[in-house]
């Protein structure tokens, strides 16, 4: 309701242009009981039913940082919403609003977990199935050297490069699928990743297809081989970095930037000036702490 105090509701700036694409992005949508109620990205996750499915056996619910509500299920669905909508304009000349909640982003998001529950993939209580950290073939081991190595070897004939890679017999262990093993399995393979360091691990795994991986750090990511044959990540002027744009696209490719971040308020004046206030009126905003100023310290 910010916006309608402002006057400047989608009501009032529809009726002024007919045309503009209006996103409204909040955490529970425009609509509901927990319309009005604040919540960050662990709360929208938890309405949206896919919180329940984040954790290990026997331990509660997990939600991974602030990626899945916050940043997909809300930013990127409110990014495809506004390209869906300037997509229709070009056939009816008229925009919209769009209600982008969260809950509903991240919900649909994970549709498959959804349309797959009657697959058998979910069957089992959380943190006992395949992709949740009960398989033994999908899941993270320690090394000797305190790393780790991600391994995601689910079809059979990724499965028999993982125990060929290990060393182990697959005639001699139990059956890839025998649920009541994976307990046992996983403290076998366990144990063998710990005999050896990452390194170690990825001279034998690497150009194979058992798909396991090392778990990178952001340092080593953007040191890793194959991401700097992609030149994956950038530096900018400060020597930060960060992730090149993505996906890669042939003919316009993103430009990035390799500017460092403004800082808040940098160019606060510079812009009121642009748009036509005078000095005394930036002097009266700032003294009434309506906007700030930080100017960058010159390196001396």
């Amino acid at each position: 309701g910010v916006m309608e105090k402002l006057g400047l509701g989608p009501e009032v700036l529809l009726q002024e242009n007919p045309r503009l694409i209006y996103a409204r992005l909040t955490g529970f949508g425009q609509t509901g009981k927990y319309a009005k109620s604040a919540g960050h990205d662990i709360n929208y996750l938890s309405v949206s039913g896919v919180l329940s499915k984040l954790g290990r056996k026997d331990e509660n619910p997990y939600a991974p940082i602030n990626l899945l509500a916050d940043f997909a299920g809300g930013g990127v669905m409110c990014a495809m919403g506004i390209i869906i909508a300037l997509y229709e304009r070009t056939r009816s000349g008229k925009g919209q609003i769009i209600d982008a909640s969260m809950v509903e982003g991240v919900a649909y998001l994970s549709s498959f977990l959804w349309k797959s529950q009657n697959l058998g993939l979910w069957s089992r209580p959380r943190g006992e199935n395949m992709l949740d950290s009960g398989a033994p073939f999908y899941e993270t081991y320690k090394t000797s050297d305190g790393k780790f190595m991600a391994v995601g070897a689910l079809e059979p004939k990724f499965y028999e490069q993982l125990m060929k890679g290990l060393g182990l017999d697959s005639d001699k262990f139990p059956s890839q699928m025998s649920f009541s093993d994976w307990p046992k399995m996983k403290k076998k393979i366990a144990s063998i990743f710990a005999q050896k360091t990452q390194d170690e691990w990825c001279s034998i795994f690497d150009g194979t297809d058992a798909c396991v991986t090392p778990v990178l750090s952001f340092d080593e990511a953007a040191s890793h081989q194959h991401n700097k044959q992609r030149s994956s990540f950038i530096k900018n002027d400060q020597e930060e970095i960060s992730p090149r744009p993505a996906p890669l696209l042939s003919r316009t490719p993103a430009v990035p930037s390799f500017k460092r971040d403004p800082f808040i308020g940098e160019h606060t004046e510079e812009i009121l000036r642009e748009y036509g206030f005078t000095k005394e009126e930036i002097t009266k905003l700032y003294s009434d702490k309506v906007i700030e100023f930080s100017k960058p310290k010159p390196n001396l």
